[in-house]
């Protein structure tokens, strides 16, 4: 199992960043924004593609279901890489799940646990021969915070960044500060020179931006219609960006799926508590691909699980096919 490198953040300062592929502000240049990427449902793992990832995120609501860990990581296993990012995860039970789940195909290669943080991933048996892993992560606070990992895959550089930001509509400043933060905290460092050359850097976790400017129940109306592409220009994390405070020039696929927070636990329904929160799309998955790489990446799913339910987050996954620009089709 690869080897983990780990360090504590002692406490939070306000960073403003501008290397390249890290969570950047924008100091009134010129800013992209995340860009919103089209499905291609059909995926090219076996014809042209040169690497692909299974990506998935969840907030356990430090809940343990067995069966819900397996819906995770479906049967049908077409990708040379699964990276797992957990938050409010129980102690002990999930990498066991996991590894029986997958021992037929892939094996857990390395995993990495910050207090309620967890981050695995697992490789295809057939290429664990290509695959180099080391790792580093950082803490803000008791819960919030972030893991992450370096991969080298047959000279494909990767970093994957699983985190937790700060709880409620009203922070989306410490949010974005946060992720400023973390990126500062993790690809800064003058030892971890690989972060920096990243092919792909990608961001998943529980990010927290809620929906703005609108209440719970018009939200639900409209999910409920199926309209809930109308709710995208309300999402703090698409506004940030927009703005140049975060993620400029990362992308993510289409939000064609319900929010993902906040339900009842044990049911697909949303929060009947007295709190009756608005809907959000607090988890989310984003990647951006260096220019210099020479790949291109080709997003074939990105979906929220709804089968699983006990936890009030549902588990949303993305696969991520990278290949050489210019390559066949």
């Amino acid at each position: 199992m690869g080897n983990c490198i780990s360090f504590i953040l002692p406490k939070w300062r306000f960073s403003e960043l501008r290397s390249d592929g890290m969570v950047s502000v924008d100091e009134g240049g010129t800013h992209e924004g995340i860009k919103t990427i089209r499905i291609q449902k059909a995926c090219e793992f076996i014809t042209s593609s040169v690497l692909c990832v299974c990506i998935v995120t969840w907030n356990m609501n430090s809940k343990m279901s067995v069966q819900d860990v397996r819906k995770l990581v479906s049967s049908d296993r077409k990708f040379d890489l699964l990276v797992l990012g957990l938050q409010e995860a129980p102690k002990s039970g999930v990498a066991e799940v996991l590894q029986e789940a997958m021992a037929d195909t892939h094996s857990l290669l390395c995993q990495k646990t910050m207090q309620s943080l967890q981050m695995y991933l697992f490789g295809a048996k057939s290429s664990e021969s290509y695959i180099r892993v080391g790792g580093c992560g950082g803490v803000i606070g008791r819960k919030k915070g972030a893991v992450a990992m370096y991969i080298n895959f047959s000279g494909i550089r990767m970093v994957f960044v699983s985190c937790h930001l700060a709880a409620h509509e009203h922070k989306v400043e410490k949010r974005n500060s946060e992720c400023q933060h973390i990126s500062h905290s993790l690809f800064s460092k003058n030892d971890i020179h690989y972060a920096k050359s990243a092919d792909i850097t990608v961001w998943l976790g529980d990010l927290n931006y809620r929906l703005e400017g609108i209440s719970s129940m018009p939200a639900r109306k409209m999910i409920e219609e199926n309209r809930q592409s109308k709710l995208r220009d309300k999402d703090q994390l698409l506004q940030e960006a927009e703005k140049g405070q975060v993620f400029n020039g990362y992308c993510e696929g289409t939000l064609s799926f319900k929010p993902t927070y906040k339900y009842n636990v044990g049911s697909s329904n949303y929060d009947t508590s007295y709190k009756i929160r608005v809907p959000s799309w607090t988890d989310r998955i984003l990647f951006k691909v260096d220019q210099s790489s020479g790949l291109d990446a080709i997003l074939s799913s990105y979906e929220a699980l709804d089968c699983v339910r006990s936890s009030d987050h549902k588990p949303v996954k993305a696969h991520l096919c990278l290949k050489v620009r210019g390559g066949d089709a």
